[in-house]
């Protein structure tokens, strides 16, 4: 390397490390400062909860606390200090009354998302997901808001579902991660009779972050449209990601109309194929999901095995489900249970 190309070089290495320099310096001012705002209304909800609590024997002492200090403040202060958010801030306090609870990575949007969800466990889950994942608020808000937390307890129990989210062990069943239904409304697509199966993977490819996020933790994309030749014949499988967390390859295959037997059975040819010939003797066996517009639970379960570990369908849906809609899914599942 001559003496211009070298100090170009160094040229560009000392910029790169300025320009780290300000990002981070950035990133950490806003945490600061986001940090500082959930604080500060951790103290404001300490301190009404307080003052209301000398007025306690007054039922209607609360709401006449809060619209008072609201009608002081907001005028100098601004409108993050309306009745509404003074409730929030309440609220945030009595959710959260021990300091050291509060966690810095998250903003007041965030913790205004957490505080809303009435059930302790279900506010854990989502509260160590968003942690694990770095989700941002808008991510933490759309998992909520599809019901991630009452889909993965179709297929599974709360505790497995909480264990996992704690890390008091890794995932053991590919149903503890993978969710049925999909919700697919990142698309943008409107409900029809039908679409072709292209159409949806390349959207798929298209919103691949968002896809990602759905799917759940430790995917990496590997490839779409994988070409797997056999003698003459060759085959093209959809989509292929590895999980880290299941430390194995996951074929998924798209079916815009309800799925059929032989679609298991392509399926079933794409996972033998990647476990004879491209997973690792370390790795684990591939899973196969077959996504779908719509299914019958019976043909999938006497078209495999009585053991099957490996096969998985989920119906995907284009628009985020309603809680009645999650309810009545629960019910469905849990009569299933006690029939079996």
């Amino acid at each position: 390397m001559n003496r211009d190309n070298k100090n170009a070089s160094l040229r560009n290495e000392f910029v790169a490390d300025i320009r780290d320099i300000i990002t981070t310096s950035r990133i950490a001012a806003i945490r600061s400062v986001d940090f500082s705002r959930v604080m500060m209304y951790w103290r404001l909800g300490e301190r009404i909860l307080v003052e209301e609590q000398q007025g306690k024997e007054r039922a209607e002492y609360g709401s006449y606390l809060l619209q008072n200090l609201a009608t002081a403040i907001e005028p100098e202060f601004g409108s993050g200090f309306t009745v509404r958010q003074l409730e929030r801030a309440r609220q945030f306090y009595r959710t959260y009354q021990i300091a050291s609870a509060v966690r810095s990575q998250f903003n007041w949007y965030q913790y205004r998302l957490l505080i809303q969800i009435d059930s302790n466990d279900k506010r854990e889950y989502y509260e160590l997901e968003a942690l694990h994942n770095a989700w941002t608020g808008r991510e933490l808000e759309r998992q909520i808001n599809s019901g991630l937390y009452e889909r993965l307890l179709l297929s599974n129990d709360k505790q497995s579902v909480l264990e996992v989210a704690r890390r008091e062990r890794l995932p053991e069943h590919p149903s503890e991660i993978i969710k049925d239904p999909m919700v697919l409304e990142f698309l943008g697509l409107k409900s029809k009779a039908s679409y072709y199966e292209k159409d949806l993977e390349s959207e798929l490819i298209t919103h691949l972050q968002d896809f990602l996020l759905e799917l759940g933790n430790g995917f990496s994309f590997v490839a779409r449209q994988k070409r797997i030749q056999i003698e003459e014949d060759e085959f093209f499988a959809d989509l292929v990601f590895f999980n880290r967390l299941l430390r194995c390859f996951v074929v998924v295959e798209i079916k815009t109309h309800k799925i059929t037997h032989e679609d298991i059975g392509q399926l079933q040819m794409y996972v033998n194929y990647y476990d004879r010939t491209e997973k690792m003797p370390e790795e684990n066996p591939t899973i196969g999901i077959l996504l779908c517009a719509n299914k019958n639970n019976t043909l999938v379960k006497f078209s495999l095995p009585e053991d099957n570990k490996t096969i998985m369908t989920s119906k995907y849906q284009l628009y985020l489900p309603t809680e009645a809609q999650l309810l009545t899914e629960l019910k469905r599942e849990l009569n299933n249970v006690i029939k079996k």
